[in-house]
C-alpha cells in the first residue's frame, strides 16, 4: 500500500501546475517578485538564468537579491521558484581547490569531488556539547604563539585599520599554522590581490592542504555575504568529521558591510552608524558556529578592519564582544617597520591561561611587565628626564630594547615552531635578570 501511494504522489508531484510569479520592479539592488509564494532564504530563478534569493517578504510580495548581475532584468520577467535553498559542496575533496563565493569552482581544474551537498545555513554546536578548549595551535608567528597564545577551537580577531598588516599576517599564519586543514574565505578583497595571495603567500604547499573561497569586492552583496557562510559551513564538515581545522576570514568587516547594503535594501532601518540591526545578530550566528564541537574544532581567525583606527566603532566592538580573544595592530609600529605590527600589551587570548603551562605564563607575564613599564615611561626617556635606576623594569627595557624588538619581529617569509618560540623567549627573559 505504501508504495502505491509513492507512486500517487509522484504522479501529482509531476502534474501538478508550475507556479510561476513576476517581477514587479527592480529597485536598486533588490527585485520586487510577485507571485512565488517562496519563504526567507529560498531560491528563485528570474528569466532564464538569473538566481537570486529571497531575503524578505511583506505580504504577498518578496524581495529578492539577485546572485549575479541585474543588467536586462525588467518588470513583468517569469519567476519560478526553485523551493530549495543554497546548497555547498563539503568534504576532503575540496582540499587544494578555489571556489567562488557560492561553492562553485574557479579554479579551472575541472568538477568538484566533494563528498555531499548541504545547506549553506547551519547551527551552531550545543554549548554543552562542546569539548573544552584545552590544547595550543601553533602558528609559526612568535609573538602571537608566546604572548597572545591560540588555543585549538578559539575564535580570534585581528584588528587594524587600512594598510596596517592584517592580510600580510594572516597570510603569514596560513603558511605556518600546524593545522590540519585551513578554509580560507576572502570576503571583498580586491581582485588583484587574490592571485598574489595564492600564489605568493599561500604557495602550492600550503594551498594542498587548504580550502579558498573567494568573493572580490565587485560581486554583489548577498554573494559576498554567502561567501562567509560557505566557507563557514565547508569548515564545519570537517570538523564533524573529526578534524581540526583553521578558518581564516579576510575580513569580517567586509561580511558586515554586505549585510548592511542588504539590509538597507530591503528597508531596515539604519542604526549605529548605519548599521541595521540584523548586521550585529548575523555576526553573532555567524562568529559563533566556529569553535569547538564533540570531537573535531573549527579555530576561527577573522580580521576586522576598524574604522578611522577606531577600536570603539560598532562592528569591531561587537566582533570584540563575542570573539574568544583579540590582536591589536599597530599603525605607529607599521610605519616604523616593525613586521608583524602587533601592539602586544593590547592584545588578549582569553584561552591562554588553558593552553599554557605555568613556566611559559610565567614567562610571558615578566616581558609583558618590562614592556609595560617601557611604555609608561615612554615620554620620560623622549625629553631625556628619566634617570637611570629609577625604576629596574624600564631600565631593563632600556638595556635590552633590541632584543626585545627583535624577538617581537618576524620576516615575512620567516616561520618559526612554537617550541623554539617558547625557547627563545625563556632565553630573553633570563638575560632580563630578576626583576621581581
Amino acid at each position: 500500500m505504501t508504495a502505491v501511494l509513492t507512486d500517487w504522489d509522484r504522479a501529482l508531484a509531476a502534474t501538478a501546475p508550475e507556479v510561476v510569479g513576476t517581477v514587479r520592479a527592480v529597485v536598486g539592488l533588490t527585485v520586487e517578485v510577485l507571485g512565488t509564494g517562496a519563504a526567507v532564504g529560498e531560491l528563485v530563478r528570474i528569466g532564464d538564468d538569473v538566481l537570486a534569493e529571497v531575503v524578505a517578504t511583506d505580504g504577498g510580495t518578496a524581495r529578492c537579491m539577485p546572485l549575479g548581475p541585474t543588467s536586462g532584468l525588467r518588470a513583468g520577467m517569469p519567476v519560478r521558484p526553485l523551493r530549495e535553498a543554497l546548497n555547498v559542496p563539503v568534504g576532503t575533496g575540496l582540499l587544494g581547490r578555489v571556489l567562488d563565493g557560492l561553492g562553485r569552482p574557479i579554479d579551472g581544474r575541472g568538477p568538484l569531488r566533494a563528498d555531499a551537498w548541504v545547506p549553506v545555513d547551519g547551527a551552531a554546536p550545543h554549548p554543552l556539547e562542546r569539548s573544552r578548549v584545552d590544547a595550543p595551535l601553533d602558528l609559526g608567528v612568535r609573538v602571537l604563539d608566546t604572548l597572545v597564545t591560540v588555543g585549538r577551537g578559539q575564535r580570534l580577531g585581528l584588528f587594524a585599520g587600512s594598510g596596517v598588516g592584517k592580510s600580510s599576517l594572516l597570510s603569514m599564519i596560513a603558511r605556518g599554522t600546524d593545522a590540519e586543514v585551513s578554509v580560507i574565505a576572502l570576503v571583498g578583497e580586491r581582485g588583484r590581490e587574490v592571485r598574489e595571495f595564492l600564489e605568493d603567500d599561500l604557495g602550492p604547499e600550503g594551498l594542498a592542504r587548504s580550502v579558498v573561497v573567494v568573493a572580490t569586492s565587485d560581486q554583489p552583496p548577498l554573494v559576498r555575504l554567502r561567501s562567509a557562510f560557505v566557507a563557514t559551513r565547508i569548515a564545519e564538515h570537517l570538523r564533524d568529521t573529526g578534524a581540526h581545522a583553521v578558518l581564516m576570514m579576510d575580513s569580517l568587516t567586509r561580511v558586515a558591510m554586505a549585510q548592511r547594503e542588504i539590509g538597507l535594501s530591503v528597508g531596515e532601518p539604519p542604526a549605529t552608524r548605519g548599521y541595521p540591526p540584523s548586521t550585529f545578530a548575523l555576526l553573532a550566528q555567524l562568529l559563533e558556529r566556529a569553535g569547538t564541537g564533540a570531537t573535531g574544532s573549527v579555530t576561527g581567525l577573522y580580521t576586522v578592519l576598524v574604522d578611522g583606527d577606531d577600536h570603539n566603532e560598532p562592528i569591531a566592538d561587537a566582533a570584540r564582544s563575542i570573539l574568544d580573544g583579540h590582536v591589536v595592530l599597530d599603525r605607529r609600529l607599521a610605519v616604523a617597520g616593525h613586521f608583524p605590527s602587533v601592539d602586544a600589551l593590547g592584545s588578549i587570548s582569553r584561552v591562554a591561561s588553558r593552553v599554557t603551562s605555568a613556566e611559559q605564563r610565567d614567562l610571558a607575564r615578566r616581558l609583558r611587565a618590562v614592556m609595560a613599564a617601557r611604555r609608561q615611561a615612554q615620554d620620560l626617556l623622549d625629553v631625556g628626564a628619566y634617570v637611570a635606576g629609577s625604576n629596574p623594569l624600564v631600565d631593563a627595557a632600556v638595556t635590552h630594547g633590541r632584543a626585545i624588538d627583535q624577538f617581537l619581529q618576524q620576516g615575512m617569509d620567516d616561520v618559526v615552531p612554537a617550541q623554539q618560540a617558547w625557547a627563545h623567549l625563556s632565553a630573553l627573559v633570563g638575560a632580563l635578570g630578576d626583576l621581581s
